[in-house]
């Protein structure tokens, strides 16, 4: 048994939250069911889990620095594109931390 991050994303009226949720399955498949069947408890009125899912295997338990999800991407965008293109629109609803 390994354990997976699942990166999914919830709709709501005007934005979408991107989750990556953690689990311990026998493979991809059974993370990402659970995965689904998560989401849509977790989805609260007027919301929607959108149907994208992707599965990530852990070489190790979870634990503190642990890499929990990975995608890679093929772009020719510039690094500050790249991040504009995907990252930072503009349209995110975060807050800053100074480091």
């Amino acid at each position: 048994m390994g354990w997976f991050a699942v990166r999914h994303v919830i709709k709501n009226e005007d934005a979408y939250e991107e989750r990556i949720t953690v689990w311990q399955a026998e493979s991809a498949k059974e993370a990402i069911a659970r995965a689904e069947s998560e989401a849509a408890e977790y989805a609260w009125e007027g919301t929607k889990p959108l149907s994208l899912y992707q599965s990530f295997e852990l070489s190790d338990a979870p634990q503190d620095g642990a890499e929990v999800f990975s995608l890679i991407r093929r772009s020719e965008l510039q690094p500050d594109a790249y991040l504009d293109s995907f990252f930072s629109t503009g349209s995110e609803l975060e807050e800053s931390i100074d480091q």
